[in-house]
């Protein structure tokens, strides 16, 4: 019986070292506000090229998966540069969404222009510095 009660006080402790690991006290639970909002909202128009506009054609795939390739490969961008949208249709490529500075913006349009070809894409990318604070690379890196 005293060897039960040793085995449950040291299971309680080891529950609590774990918890109090994973959350700990005073940590912030909610997550961040995202900064797109408004853009989320533009796309929602018709006349705005989103995902849903892109074929599924394979030459057109190809070209998204090419450019996207191309920009995730290249470690020097934010997070941001990395994850900008990229729809394809009938060859013409869009870009969309914010990068953090006006280097990555043009090497974001670069990379697609090289692969789409340089009359073949239309920037909508914006740009958002980042907070005092916050990182500007990515995660990878």
């Amino acid at each position: 019986m005293h060897r039960i009660k040793k085995s449950g006080i040291a299971l309680y402790a080891l529950s609590f070292l774990l918890l109090t690991s994973t959350f700990p006290l005073g940590a912030q639970t909610e997550s961040p506000k995202t900064d797109n909002s408004k853009v989320n909202k533009r796309d929602r128009a018709k006349s705005e090229k989103t995902a849903d506009d892109q074929k599924n054609n394979k030459s057109d795939i190809q070209i998204s998966a090419d450019i996207r390739k191309s920009i995730v490969g290249d470690k020097s961008l934010s997070t941001y540069a990395h994850n900008v949208k990229i729809v394809t249709r009938g060859g013409m490529v869009t870009l969309k969404g914010p990068v953090r500075t006006e280097d990555e913006k043009g090497s974001v349009e670069a990379k697609a222009k090289e692969v789409a070809g340089a009359d073949k894409v239309t920037s909508q990318i914006t740009v958002v510095p980042a907070k005092k604070g916050k990182t500007t690379k990515s995660a990878t890196n």
